[in-house]
């Protein structure tokens, strides 16, 4: 399946989608020393939640789809040089809204876990404004 969504996206900070189905994706992220937030190595929750985003919305794969809302879980702390794996998941869908859930995993570890709220505008939602 081609994903048809956020196409200009920057995979080394937003992680790269390595499956794709209809109503499925899953992410790879590769951490790396500019995602630390201290000199211990701890990765920053922003690119985390950022990768779980992109899985979601390319779970959803539309052109226009935007997150209107989340509500997450950071689970275990993520190390530069970890691997995380994000899996999203439509669950249901109403009207334009699309809700999915989202995991993410180094190794076994469960490091994420996530309820995403999306939509889908007919048109870009900056044309909106």
């Amino acid at each position: 399946m081609e994903l048809r969504t956020h196409k200009s996206i920057n995979t080394a900070l937003c992680g790269k989608v390595v499956d794709l189905k209809k109503d499925y994706a899953k992410v790879v992220l590769k951490t790396t020393q500019i995602m630390a937030a201290d000199e211990k190595g701890l990765v920053h929750g922003g690119f985390t939640f950022g990768a779980a985003d992109y899985a979601a919305m390319a779970a959803v794969n539309e052109p226009n789809v935007v997150l209107v809302a989340a509500d997450v879980g950071f689970k275990a702390p993520i190390q530069v040089g970890d691997e995380v794996v994000f899996e999203a998941r439509v669950i249901k869908e109403e009207g334009k809204k699309v809700f999915l859930t989202v995991i993410g995993n180094v190794g076994e570890q469960r490091v994420f876990n996530g309820v995403f709220t999306a939509f889908v505008p007919d048109t870009h939602v900056l044309f909106l404004l």
